[in-house]
């Protein structure tokens, strides 16, 4: 039984297998930041906090880069698609930060929730084909390749550092604070 919480997140599983409880943290957090950028305008989107240039907005466009990197790019060795396959990287390594001024909040959105739920069709492919101790397709440069497990683990440690900026930003723009 799942059980939601009064932010609509799924809490994640207190005893399971170790794929359930590795993904039920992952959800947890991705509907943490779900709940961090829910109900903002394109102003409270690209607000700031401080002497830092990171918005929501640009989070949104960030985590969705990253979600369709390593599931698609590195884990299967996939083409991760548009918008991605036309930015010129090597001219703005941080384009997906700076576009995000040009989204609406609902583009933003949806490209943040396709590129989740296609991670998710990855992983449980890649859970079919070899479990967590399957190995990414792509090698990093000294020849290593990390598993399944290790990119579920990062995309945690990914998601729980940010949603940590978003809580920042978000008590900023109107006051909502909330682990």
């Amino acid at each position: 039984m799942t059980v939601i919480d009064a932010q609509g997140r799924p809490e994640a599983p207190v005893s399971g297998d170790e794929a359930a409880m590795l993904l039920g943290f992952l959800d947890f957090h991705r509907a943490t930041f779900a709940w961090k950028v829910r109900g903002l305008d394109a102003a409270g989107l690209q607000a700031t906090v401080g002497a830092s240039t990171m918005t929501l907005g640009g989070m949104l466009k960030h985590l969705a880069l990253v979600e369709v990197s390593w599931f698609s790019d590195d884990l299967f060795h996939r083409p991760v698609g548009e918008p991605w396959d036309s930015v010129d990287w090597k001219s703005d390594p941080d384009w997906e930060w700076h576009s995000s001024k040009q989204d609406t909040p609902e583009a933003l959105i949806a490209l943040w929730e396709r590129e989740v739920e296609r991670a998710r069709a990855l992983t449980a492919e890649a859970l079919e084909d070899g479990g967590l101790d399957r190995v990414a397709a792509r090698r990093w440069k000294d020849g290593r390749a990390p598993t399944l497990r290790w990119i579920v683990l990062h995309m945690i440690e990914e998601y729980a550092r940010h949603n940590g900026h978003a809580d920042l930003i978000r008590e900023s723009i109107d006051g909502e604070t909330g682990e």
